[in-house]
């Protein structure tokens, strides 16, 4: 039997849209700031909605000067990018190989890429030079994974994980599996999704969209919003980390899945409570251990409610006392993207001890009966951080993150 190993990030990059690297994203959501603008992407004027979290006139090529990344198209340059700026944090250059036991797991939701414009050229027969012949390998989201290890010649396992808006703490979780096994030394493990006109549209037609705010828990709350982003953690072993002096941001614990085996669209809060009810055994931990829940918080009126009150099943009497608030208020609903995202967001709340807020609240809701923060930061020593990430067809999965320390 294999002796199984802790698990630590000691990488984090993020491309959102309120910035990109750690220091900018962090300072403007503990400042409550919006990312969400007009979309400008694409044409709306045939959408009920017209905003979003876009990430806004983005251009990899200052932080990561290589030509060759500008041959991706947007959704392969997001993953890249955040990818590199996690590497480089770890204290990995691009220049020297990671270690042969180092995996690529990215969850992804969308990769149409530039499909339209692929699709034309192949239905039209319009001759494509040799870049447009390399974004139809861009468009397929199985090779997400396998073209940002083939720009980092990572050699160890590359894999995509497609469980919608859970798709980042699929992939942690699963890297963090191959890693405390035996069978990774070291992951870049995270999620990414961009806008696109079909999935913009596809929401609106869902009519799930707000107009122009998102209100996570708000009594008043109309919908979600769309976003878009990318985000990977460098996971390593706590031997390896220790090893090279490296600065560790958590320890992974654990984790929960469950399926609802409900509804395609609408949440359960049994399937959300035993998602919650796993991790925290498969960590170890009690509920009087767990100091702040990062929310999926969507805004929708189903969503928001059955999170709620599976918090409220699990937790009982503390369940209005521990701070509960969601980034996706600040930065829309990044898809897959969200919840890699959130653990970005879960290091830096462990290291600073400050925890971001819900924004956009302004009335109580009876059946949301929890702490949202509601719209200011909030100092406070955090041990252990629950994140939750729940998705299309009741595909649920809760991380357990801790500050490191030795036990």
């Amino acid at each position: 039997m294999r002796k199984s190993k802790r698990v630590v990030i000691t990488g984090i990059g993020v491309v959102s849209p309120l910035g990109i690297g750690k220091d900018d994203f962090w300072k403007a959501i503990v400042q409550g700031k919006s990312g969400i603008s007009k979309v400008s992407l694409f044409d709306t004027r045939d959408a009920d909605c017209h905003y979003a979290g876009e990430v806004k006139k983005f251009n990899p090529y200052p932080i990561l000067p290589d030509e060759k990344v500008l041959r991706y198209s947007r959704h392969i340059q997001f993953p890249i990018l955040s990818s590199y700026i996690s590497s480089k944090d770890a204290g990995h250059s691009k220049l020297t190989p990671l270690p042969e036991k180092t995996g690529v797991i990215f969850g992804a939701l969308y990769g149409e890429g530039d499909l339209e414009g692929i699709l034309e050229a192949l239905v039209n027969r319009t001759p494509m030079n040799s870049l447009e012949k390399e974004m139809i390998a861009n468009v397929f989201l199985r090779n997400l994974a396998s073209i940002v290890a083939g720009y980092f010649k990572i050699r160890g396992i590359s894999s995509v994980i497609s469980t919608a808006c859970a798709g980042g703490n699929y992939a942690i979780s699963y890297a963090f599996d191959l890693i405390r096994n035996g069978f990774l030394d070291s992951a870049l493990a995270g999620s990414s999704d961009c806008l696109s006109k079909a999935s913009f549209f596809g929401f609106n037609r869902l009519y799930a969209m707000a107009p122009k705010i998102c209100q996570p828990f708000d009594k008043n709350r109309k919908g979600m919003l769309m976003g878009e982003g990318s985000a990977t953690l460098f996971l390593e072993t706590l031997d390896s980390a220790l090893k090279r002096g490296a600065n560790i941001y958590a320890e992974i614990l654990g984790y929960g899945l469950s399926c609802d085996a409900h509804s395609l669209a609408i949440p359960k809060q049994e399937g959300i409570a035993k998602a919650i009810s796993k991790a925290l055994v498969s960590s170890g931990i009690n509920t009087n251990q767990v100091d702040y829940i990062s929310a999926h918080g969507t805004g929708t009126y189903a969503n928001d409610k059955a999170e709620c009150a599976a918090i409220k099943q699990v937790f009982g009497k503390r369940h209005n006392k521990i701070p509960v608030s969601s980034i996706k208020s600040m930065i829309g609903h990044a898809m897959s993207a969200a919840s890699s995202i959130q653990a970005v967001a879960c290091c830096l709340v462990l290291q600073k001890g400050i925890i971001p807020p819900t924004i956009n609240f302004k009335t109580r809701d009876p059946e949301c009966d929890i702490d949202c923060v509601p719209n200011k930061s909030r100092k406070k020593d955090i041990n252990v951080i629950l994140s939750n990430s729940f998705a299309f067809g009741g595909n649920n999965c809760c991380l357990v993150f801790k500050k490191w320390s030795k036990r």
